[in-house]
């Protein structure tokens, strides 16, 4: 349990999975491609980050669905009340949490991911200089 804590604390800090230290970001919307400190690859094949479309979808559904009923059943105000407040956030909160999506799909699939696999990745697809993947 300690690990899945230690790689979700890397994942919201936005460092890379593989060194822990480097940003995975270089401007507000755009990865580094390799990770400067450690060489691990961010930016992957195309179609890999759809995985942290899920994510964002996931996180928008929860933070949205509990907050309209709980303030439903806290304060029970209008409907109209209710969608002016929450559409909105339905719209932005996507927007300001991909950078965070992307970084927790990343670490997920750093966790998941075996030591030869690893290693690969690492090496931008080649094995270690005297390894075999």
């Amino acid at each position: 349990m300690s690990a899945a804590l230690h790689s979700l604390s890397t994942a919201l800090r936005l460092r890379c999975p593989g060194c822990r230290r480097e940003s995975l970001f270089q401007g507000p919307f755009r990865m580094h491609k390799i990770c400067p400190g450690c060489g691990y690859l961010i930016e992957r094949e195309e179609g890999y980050f759809v995985g942290a479309i899920y994510v964002n979808y996931a996180a928008t559904v929860g933070l949205c669905l509990t907050g309209y009923l709980l303030l439903e059943w806290l304060a029970s105000p209008p409907l109209r009340i209710q969608l002016l407040l929450w559409i909105p956030v339905c719209v932005l909160f996507p927007v300001l949490f991909f950078r965070h999506s992307r970084s927790i799909w990343l670490s997920l699939d750093h966790f998941f991911t075996g030591p030869a696999e690893r290693a690969a990745v690492h090496f931008g697809g080649d094995a270690p200089p005297g390894e075999e993947p």
